[in-house]
């Protein structure tokens, strides 16, 4: 049985003014989604209280969506400080498969049983 779903690898790249940032963001600093690991291929920091706004996002910014829905279309996250004019803007970038025997130990005909 196929048990293959794919999922976007994404691009998080810290965008707008720098003038007007008033956290650490660097403009042009970004980390990747790959799957479901975090990718940081720079040696710059990034602000945990940042990828903390931006984390919820990501798994729905993964997914094949309606093309209806907001997800697909709003594409920059503001900074959590009030303060600061940081955005950052969330690309998808290719395709990835998966499978689900490699991502649970949860059996896949299980799961379809608990949906019916």
């Amino acid at each position: 049985m196929d048990d293959s779903f794919e999922l976007y690898d994404l691009k998080v790249t810290v965008v707008g003014n720098p003038t007007d940032f008033v956290c650490s963001h660097q403009l042009g600093d970004y980390f990747l989604v790959e799957g479901e690991n975090l990718v940081f291929p720079q040696t710059h920091s990034f602000s945990m209280y940042s990828l903390s706004a931006l984390l919820p996002l990501l798994p729905a910014k993964q997914r094949v969506l309606n093309a209806n829905d907001w997800m697909l279309s709003d594409t920059l996250i503001a900074c959590p400080d009030p303060n600061c004019k940081a955005l950052f803007e969330i690309k998808r970038i290719d395709k990835r498969k998966q499978y689900h025997n490699k991502t649970t130990v949860v059996p896949l005909t299980e799961t379809k049983r608990k949906e019916d």
